[in-house]
């Protein structure tokens, strides 16, 4: 059973930047495929941004020129950074495998003022 350790969260200002991390307890980490998902009040969690295992990279509208999906398969770990974030990127994140490992605590990301 994989597990997946989301960390880097906090609270930022509007405008800031985080970088968030995830490592799964998995030696065959580069042939996933690996999404961050976000999961905010009142609405479906949902994929913000993707990285499959020969790099190729896709982002949600919204956070697109914002954040980067990065990873490093040696360290079987995904990277978010987010930059210029605003208050609607609160949630709490999460990283997952697609298809589907078991769920992490996931990371809190709170942008406000």
């Amino acid at each position: 059973q994989v597990q997946l350790v989301e960390s880097g969260g906090g609270l930022v200002q509007p405008g800031g930047s985080l970088t968030l991390s995830c490592t799964a307890s998995v030696s065959t980490f580069s042939i996933y495929n690996m999404d961050w998902w976000r999961q905010t009040p009142g609405k479906r969690r949902e994929v913000v941004a993707s990285i499959n295992s020969g790099g190729r990279i896709s982002y949600l509208d919204s956070v697109y020129g914002r954040f980067t999906i990065s990873r490093d398969n040696a360290k079987s770990t995904v990277y978010l950074q987010m930059n210029s974030l605003k208050p609607e990127d609160t949630g709490v994140y999460y990283c997952n495998a697609d298809p589907l490992w078991d769920w992490g605590q996931g990371t809190q990301v709170t942008v406000s003022s």
